[in-house]
């Protein structure tokens, strides 16, 4: 199975709701150069700021003159580590055309956007006007059009050599990491069990998962009966967001994950019942009423 693939089964068969938007965020995002690119992601810190208080979209402040550069002014500074090359941000923004402030894109009030500093998967005025940025901090960039979309413009949205400004709220910061930081697990092979066993390898010192809340997370997932990996978010590495109630994962994480701290690892052995059922999944090849182990590294609270 490949990287790629066994990271979308983990998405698409623990969670029924993905609250992080991968490969960059929506498609319709006028940010994205590209749509090919997952956000990278690390088992360090992540540090995050509460969402619940960035739906109320901001208004923009135009300059009194358009910018010949890039012009980066922090209105909040934020806490916690900052953003550098290879750091994958989640943000909320709008976006205006500097000249006359008319509106063009936006995410407030959705998901958050992700973008890997340093990829060249979004405008130049993000990829440099983001390093820095530290989680629940707000900035405004005001990006020349040489930064932006130059002579091309974008559709109807963004005239030819037209400069743009935004807002920023970073909700995450996630530091860049190489794959091999991922977990070595071994799973013994044993019979299922009638309840959820919970074991912490690593106990976080970060915010803590509760009830209700959403995470983002990285995820191992492992046939309880015999011990055989069968899914991972790590070697395509892009976190899984979950909604921690129900409808928004499996019943074995949504009783599992709470009480973990961001930077923990916990390994869950999920009763059968409360994974894939009697049914198992064939897509991760997971047998009928067979247990699910997994193991959980928590990045980040919402």
């Amino acid at each position: 199975m490949s990287s790629r693939t066994s990271r979308a089964l983990i998405a698409l068969t623990l969670s029924s709701t993905l609250l992080i938007a991968a490969c960059g965020g929506d498609d319709s995002s006028l940010l994205n150069k590209t749509k090919t690119t997952d956000p990278l992601a690390s088992t360090a810190d992540l540090e995050t700021s509460d969402p619940a208080d960035l739906i109320d979209e901001p208004t923009v402040s135009l300059p009194t003159e358009l910018p010949t550069e890039l012009v980066i002014t922090d209105l909040t500074e934020g806490e916690g580590e900052a953003a550098v090359e290879g750091s994958t941000v989640y943000v909320y923004y709008v976006g205006v055309l500097t000249k006359d402030g008319k509106r063009f894109d936006g995410n407030y009030g959705s998901d958050p956007f992700a973008v890997t500093l340093g990829t060249g998967s979004v405008i130049d005025g993000w990829d440099q006007g983001l390093i820095g940025i530290k989680a629940g901090g707000q900035r405004q960039l005001d990006i020349p059009s040489e930064l932006a979309y130059g002579a091309a413009g974008s559709g109807d949205a963004i005239p030819p050599d037209s400069a743009i400004s935004f807002i920023v709220d970073a909700v995450a910061i996630v530091p860049p990491f190489d794959a091999a930081d991922a977990p070595d697990i071994t799973v013994e092979g044993a019979a299922n069990v009638d309840a959820l066993v919970s074991e912490d390898l690593v106990v976080g010192d970060g915010g803590e998962a509760k009830a209700g809340s959403n995470v983002l997370v990285h995820i191992i997932a492992f046939n309880a009966a015999t011990g055989e990996e069968l899914a991972s978010t790590w070697g395509d590495p892009s976190p899984v967001g979950l909604l921690l109630e129900e409808g928004g994962s499996l019943p074995g994480l949504i009783d599992g994950i709470p009480g973990m701290k961001v930077g923990g690892r916990r390994q869950l052995t999920i009763p059968f019942a409360d994974a894939f059922g009697t049914e198992g999944n064939t897509s991760m090849k997971l047998p009928e009423s067979t247990d699910l182990v997994v193991v959980i590294d928590l990045l980040s609270t919402f």
